[in-house]
């Protein structure tokens, strides 16, 4: 009996030996799996992210952060919380003015933002806008767009009350009265449109800014010590961007599943939206007026050095291929 129990332990002690040896030489395999954190909004405009796994070569693992602010994304990235991050120019562009190392490598989204207003109210254009409660998000880029538009009209932010306002809170103001319009980012506009409380008061696309809206942007530390990595990246990004515009199905699918919100707030969004990846001539153009803007503004103090802020290296790259 003993004998019996000895040979039953000893069958259960190299069992286990060969369990742990086995684990040892899988575990090794499955820990190369590179993990990319990559940081979006949580707007209509910042999903290409969630379709980023189904391009991602083998051995790479995406992990997507929502962020409810442009500041934070870009704060995420300087601090090295997420590898790459989707955000508005105009964070970018703060950073990047302030001496913080974020690089803009490819474009994001254009279009995307509307001036909105309540349904039944007298605001029907930019002028209408004189004394009322406007909701408009610090540090945007609807803040810079709207403040040109402002002064295109000749108007100030003075002649109007700006109330600071988070996007995704936007459509709830509006359509509880706390505000008179605001200058949002979709899926805000769409919402309000679909719930019949909200009227489309502009799309302001008609300033120098164009529609140019949103950017990929990470660091300066992965850009030198990493290209491959941001190449990779960017390979992904390019494919993901291609397939979401081609595919609106898919691309309204995802943005009900990431949002949370039904179909006919993201079908009055989607036609709103233009998502990209490439700098061209016209991006720079645009990004460098925007800079403009915002130093006139006095959102800061100097300009970045667009030779270093903005690479368009890694677009060029793939375009070549």
């Amino acid at each position: 009996m003993q004998r019996r129990t000895r040979r039953t332990f000893m069958r259960f002690v190299l069992t286990a030996a060969i369990t742990a040896f086995a684990v040892n030489i899988v575990t090794p395999v499955m820990a190369e799996d590179k993990v990319i954190k990559v940081g979006t909004l949580k707007l209509i405009h910042g999903v290409t992210p969630y379709f980023y796994q189904k391009f991602a070569p083998e051995g790479y693992k995406i992990e997507v952060v929502p962020f409810e602010s442009p500041t934070d994304g870009k704060n995420a990235v300087v601090t090295g919380t997420v590898d790459f991050g989707i955000y508005g120019l105009a964070a970018a562009t703060l950073g990047a003015a302030g001496g913080e190392p974020v690089v803009v490598v490819g474009a994001a989204c254009n279009r995307g933002m509307a001036v909105v207003s309540g349904i039944d109210s007298d605001i029907n254009t930019i002028k209408d806008l004189a004394g009322k409660k406007v909701a408009i998000w610090p540090g945007s880029t609807q803040e810079v767009v709207i403040l040109d538009r402002l002064a295109a009209e000749g108007m100030s932010i003075k002649d109007i009350k700006p109330i600071r306002v988070s996007f995704s809170d936007m459509a709830p103001a509006l359509e509880r009265g706390d505000i008179d319009a605001y200058v949002g980012a979709e899926p805000g506009p769409g919402i309000s449109l679909a719930k019949g409380v909200g009227k489309i008061v502009e799309y302001p696309y008609s300033t120098p800014t164009g529609s140019l809206n949103m950017v990929l942007t990470t660091s300066q530390e992965k850009v030198s010590s990493d290209p491959d990595l941001v190449n990779t990246l960017l390979t992904i990004h390019s494919k993901a961007t291609e397939y979401a515009m081609s595919n609106r199905d898919a691309f309204v699918e995802i943005a009900m599943q990431k949002l949370g919100q039904p179909e006919a707030s993201i079908a009055k969004a989607a036609p709103n939206v233009e998502l990209t990846w490439k700098i061209d001539e016209l991006f720079l153009e645009q990004a460098r007026y925007y800079g403009t803007q915002m130093l006139d503004k006095k959102q800061i103090r100097e300009l970045p050095d667009y030779d270093t802020f903005i690479v368009a290296d890694f677009v060029k790259k793939i375009q070549a291929m």
